[in-house]
């Protein structure tokens, strides 16, 4: 990858899309991961104005130290860039004694890691909406588009999507050549969506270069039956958070009335 003129293309992209919105720049949630730092320095390096938003809720320490970390070297390189620190944590509990919580603990997990998701995007909303910014989504092309790996109308309800294209390795290359601290360049990918250091790879089953791997797999026409053992199970892994997870890939499904009808 050509990774400099990949870093200046989205850059472009970007001050081009806000600069046709008339707006005057981004807001994105810093969660102590290698997207939201990939994403946040390439927003920074447009020159328009950044909010970086920490919204813990429970959150583990280590992803709180860095994203301070992370923020703070950036705002010594760029003097574009503002940060906030928004603690949702007392919402979010307020919000439980609100909603039944009865069923299965599975479900009631799941629910709720979703919900600290939309709540953080209604906090990334809210402060657009006050200070005329676009909200930058983190997402990247195995998470957004291979399995599905993320919380609608939470971390995928933005504006735009700067890395949506590029695969977990190539952010990380991204990631390199822009200097993101090195804590960040080495933590094991999390969402921390629920309150503890479980990575992405103990609760999908499968690492992100095997992601990689099973998504070429796919995009090449092999099945299952081409593979065996560890690899079999990881494009099953693949293929199984893909289907599930379609209706996240595709536009909402519209019930079309027809003309007859009308």
């Amino acid at each position: 990858m050509q990774t400099e003129k990949v870093v200046n293309h989205i850059v472009d992209w970007l001050k081009d899309y806000a600069t046709n919105a008339k707006v005057n720049g981004f807001v994105i949630g810093i969660s102590g991961g290698i997207d939201s730092a990939v994403t946040s320095t390439l927003c920074a390096k447009t020159g328009l104005d950044l909010l970086c938003i920490e919204m813990p809720i429970h959150q583990a320490a280590s992803h709180v130290t860095r994203a301070q970390e992370h923020i703070t070297q950036l705002k010594k390189r760029f003097p574009n860039v503002k940060d906030t620190r928004v603690d949702l944590t007392p919402v979010f509990e307020e919000f439980k004694t609100e909603v039944s919580l009865d069923g299965k603990q599975a479900t009631v997990d799941m629910a709720l890691a979703n919900t600290r998701a939309r709540l953080r995007m209604t906090t990334l909303y809210y402060h657009a909406g006050l200070l005329g910014l676009l909200v930058a989504g983190t997402g990247n092309k195995v998470e957004d588009f291979g399995v599905g790996f993320y919380t609608k109308y939470g971390d995928g309800g933005v504006d735009l999507s700067p890395i949506a294209d590029l695969l977990k390795s190539e952010v990380y290359e991204l990631g390199n050549y822009l200097r993101v601290p090195e804590s960040i360049m080495k933590a094991a990918p999390s969402d921390g969506l629920f309150g503890d250091a479980r990575s992405d790879e103990d609760q999908i089953g499968a690492s992100y270069d095997e992601l990689e791997w099973a998504m070429q797999m796919k995009d090449d026409g092999k099945t299952a039956e081409d593979f065996e053992g560890r690899k079999r199970e990881a494009y099953e892994i693949f293929m199984r958070y893909n289907k599930s997870n379609k209706h996240k890939m595709i536009p909402i499904p519209i019930c079309e009335i027809p003309n007859k009808l009308k």
